[in-house]
Order: structure tokens, then C-alpha cells, then sequence
């Protein structure tokens, strides 16, 4: 009864956000970001346009089959799809998923079409089938198109140079958090293949269960667009036991790391992302990693909605302080001061020697190279 209380008054206050003038999108991230997501896909429908600034009245027309004829990527993107037999719900009848991947066929070659900057990549079609269960073909595609000019940009170049910058902030975000089990995986020299087909699908292609993968969906539009790697950090986080039990070699780690839950307790590891995220945001992880090309991260304030609404990062940055101003209450001011600096341990000889900054950068480059060199072994483990 609590429970349906709390869906009811959640329902209420996202409508009354949807239906305030202007649309009130700060209040639709947060309830994006919060327990629970956006609850059903007859709301992620209405959002999820919102919080990616499209215009659903005016929505391109259906593409139609003539951008098959000579397309250098469909025999490519027809093959992933065909093979993408498990993203559709289990039980659902031939013909109708057999329709609904032809779809998926055309959204994706009309996105590329209409975007000749723009490079289709193996797991793309994850991320695209699951716009397309959700909202149907004409909203998917045109949701798709911005999110791949925006948030998937990085992973769209012609080659994957952006897609490891990204992963570079994986280390660096485990070593703030966890030294130990930063540094148990350096010296297993694992790098972080084992987490690439996390992060260019969004978990749409290693989660089973489709409410796992919108809910994060929920949170990833909400959010910074190198959300996804620090919650692909804070899986690791999460199982730093069973890493420190593994033995401390590159196989052994990466094929524990590979092979992820699948019964994740999701709602306080998206908390746990927020957190992080704002005690250590990728401005402060960054300068060690920086390119001159542009990424989706950087430019992700000329994607803002508008000025007159709310950043993402502050509806985060928000909800962290109101978090540790109730433990402020309940345990004191030493709870919170704890929360905000994390002890670190082991850490002064490398410290001493090179400063934080470049220890960083070391580890770093070091993750890219090790990434580099295992990733023609672990092909087919990367999309298994």
C-alpha cells in the first residue's frame, strides 16, 4: 500500500511537471534519476522527448526501404540485427518481432543518412531496439538521431579513439573511491575492455531483464553523458570482493569483470553513481585524459535544454546534499565529513614521488595501452 502511494504521488508530480509552463525539466530529471525511474513507458514516452529536447510535433517522416539501396553499412547493421533475437521480449510472435527489426533496420539507416559524420558501431543497434520497444518507430528515430549526435557522439567517429578516452575515466574513478581495488587490477593489468560493450550500449546488451536496461536508460538521459562509465565504476565497486579474492592476473579478472550480474541491486547503485559523479566529476578527473578533439563530454553545455533550465549535474548535485544533510542529523557532522573524504591508504610512496595528478595520468595511460592490446583476444567476449 506504501508502495503504491509513493508510485501514485510520483505519477502525479511528473504530470504536473509534463504540463507546467514551461515545461518544468528539472523536476523530470529528478524524478528520472530517482527510485523508481519514470515507472512505465507510457511516461517514458512523454519524458524522455523532454529530457533530450525534442520536438514531438514535429516529428520526421518514417523512412522508407530506397535507403537500403547501396548503403556501405546495411549488410553490417542487418546482420547485428537479425542476430538480436534476445533484445525483444520472449514469446512475442514471429511476424511481429520480424516487423519490428525491420524497423529497427531503417531507423538506424536513416540516422547515418541524414548524419554522414556519423559511423555505425557494433552494439549501436542495443541501444537503438530498446528506443524502438519503448516509444515506438517515428518518436525512436528521432530520439535516436539526437542522442547519437549528443551522447553517443564519441562512440560514432571513424575510429574508437573518443570510445577509449572514455573508458580512461574508468581507473581513475575506482582509485578515488577504492584504492585497493584500484590497484589490485593494475597489477593484474586488466585494463577495461572488459567494460566496452557497457558502455557503448548502455547495459542494453549484457542486462536480460528489459526493466534494468530502461531504468538506467531513465537515468542516462538524465544525466551527464559520461554517466554510464561511472556506473559501469560502481559495478566494480560493488563486487570489490569478489575481484580481491580473484587471482591477481589479467584472464582471470577480466573474465570475473565480463561477466556481469545479472541481480544487481540497481536503484542504490544508480545512488551511489550520483554520488560519485558529484564528489568527483570528470572536470577533476579530465585534465590527465584531455584531447583537443571535442567529445560529447565536453560539449555537453551547448546541449543544454535552455538557459532557463536546470542542469542535470545540479539536480545530482541537490539531491547528494539533501542526502548528507539527513545524516548530518541522524549521525553528526563526523558521518558526513566521512562520506566527503574518503581515507586513502597505500598511496604515499606513489604520491610522493609524482604527485596525484600524474599518478593518475600514469594509471591512465596505462589502462588505454592495456585496453589496446588485449582487445583483439577478448573480441568475442565483448559481444558474446
Amino acid at each position: 500500500a506504501d508502495f503504491d502511494a509513493k508510485k501514485k504521488r510520483k505519477v502525479a508530480e511528473i504530470y504536473q511537471a509534463l504540463n507546467s509552463d514551461p515545461i518544468d525539466v528539472a523536476t523530470l530529471r529528478r524524478m528520472a534519476i530517482s527510485e523508481g525511474g519514470l515507472l512505465t513507458d507510457e511516461i517514458r514516452c512523454k519524458v524522455w522527448p523532454k529530457l533530450l529536447s525534442v520536438n514531438t510535433d514535429d516529428l520526421p517522416p518514417l523512412p522508407g526501404k530506397e535507403l537500403r539501396e547501396d548503403n556501405k553499412d546495411y549488410q553490417q547493421v542487418l546482420l547485428d540485427v537479425r542476430r538480436s533475437l534476445r533484445r525483444f521480449p520472449p514469446g512475442m510472435p514471429d511476424d511481429q518481432r520480424e516487423g519490428l527489426q525491420e524497423e529497427l533496420i531503417d531507423i538506424i539507416l536513416h540516422v547515418l543518412k541524414r548524419n554522414p559524420q556519423l559511423h555505425y558501431y557494433q552494439g549501436y543497434h542495443d541501444i537503438v531496439v530498446t528506443f524502438l520497444l519503448v516509444v515506438g518507430d517515428r518518436l525512436a528515430t528521432a530520439l535516436v538521431e539526437k542522442l547519437s549526435t549528443h551522447h553517443l557522439r564519441d562512440f560514432m567517429d571513424s575510429t574508437m579513439d573518443n570510445t577509449k578516452h572514455i573508458l580512461n575515466y574508468l581507473m581513475p574513478i575506482i582509485d578515488q573511491v577504492n584504492p585497493e581495488v584500484h590497484d589490485f587490477m593494475q597489477s593484474a593489468e586488466v585494463g577495461t575492455i572488459f567494460a566496452l560493450s557497457w558502455l557503448i550500449t548502455w547495459f542494453g546488451h549484457v542486462l536480460s531483464d528489459f526493466r534494468h536496461v530502461v531504468r538506467l536508460y531513465d537515468f542516462f538521459l538524465a544525466c551527464h553523458p559520461l554517466m554510464p562509465i561511472y556506473f559501469a565504476a560502481v559495478i566494480v565497486l560493488h563486487r570489490e570482493q569478489e575481484v580481491l579474492d580473484c587471482e591477481c592476473d589479467m584472464a582471470s579478472v577480466h573474465h570475473l569483470l565480463s561477466q556481469i550480474p545479472q541481480d544487481l541491486p540497481y536503484e542504490s547503485l544508480i545512488s551511489k553513481a550520483g554520488e560519485i559523479f558529484v564528489q568527483f566529476p570528470p572536470s577533476e578527473l579530465a585534465k590527465e585524459a584531455a584531447q583537443a578533439e571535442r567529445t560529447a563530454a565536453s560539449t555537453f553545455k551547448d546541449f543544454e535544454l535552455a538557459s532557463v533550465q536546470q542542469r542535470p549535474d545540479t539536480v545530482l548535485r541537490q539531491r547528494f546534499r539533501e542526502r548528507l544533510r539527513g545524516e548530518e542529523r541522524l549521525r553528526g557532522e563526523e558521518r558526513t565529513k566521512s562520506i566527503l573524504t574518503k581515507p586513502r591508504t597505500n598511496r604515499f610512496v606513489k604520491l610522493a614521488v609524482m604527485g596525484l595528478t600524474v599518478a593518475l595520468g600514469a594509471a591512465a595511460l596505462a589502462v588505454v595501452k592495456s585496453a589496446l592490446e588485449w582487445a583483439p583476444k577478448f573480441e568475442l567476449e565483448i559481444f558474446p
